[in-house]
């Protein structure tokens, strides 16, 4: 089976974009540590995103990205850190697998997509790094072009848990 198939045909055009956006080109820009893959696919004047810390209590997320550059340089480091892992298997297909984002609620120029993470990565040293998470992120078409306006993300997948 191939994870990497985007489950929205062409013709459902807003839903096959964003899946396109924020599944294939994150996974392919964060593995190459190239930020200029998705740069362009911010809203930067405006874009803030808070971080749930993994926990299920609403009161303890903050507001850790007001800023572009701030999320920027935590996805650099992140996409640095992973590149450092030695993995015992093919990490873009491993992404692929453990990344679901069906959930794709449209209207108009505004979207609200569920990107959910849930499946375990196998390590060279016998150790697995595993994904539970799920990020809510904000879109709003721009110019005939999706674009992210924010997020909640590093929320516990599933939420309550």
């Amino acid at each position: 089976m191939t994870f990497e198939k985007n489950p929205f045909p062409e013709g459902d055009t807003d839903r096959h974009a964003l899946w396109e956006m924020l599944v294939r080109r994150d996974i392919d820009a964060f593995l190459g540590q190239d930020w200029s893959m998705v740069e362009d696919d911010f809203i930067a004047e405006s874009f803030f995103g808070m971080h749930a810390h993994f926990l299920a209590n609403a009161d303890a997320w903050r507001l850790q990205f007001p800023r572009l550059d701030v999320y920027r340089d935590e996805w650099l480091r992140q996409a640095k850190e992973t590149a450092a892992t030695k993995f015992a298997e093919p990490l873009r297909e491993a992404l692929f697998r453990v990344t679901n984002m069906r959930d794709i609620d449209v209207d108009g120029d505004r979207a609200v997509l569920h990107k959910k993470f849930d499946g375990s990565v196998a390590k060279a040293n016998g150790g697995v790094d595993r994904l539970k998470w799920q990020t809510l992120y904000f879109c709003r078409k721009v110019g005939g072009r999706w674009k992210i306006a924010g997020f909640v993300g590093y929320m516990p997948h599933p939420l309550g848990s």
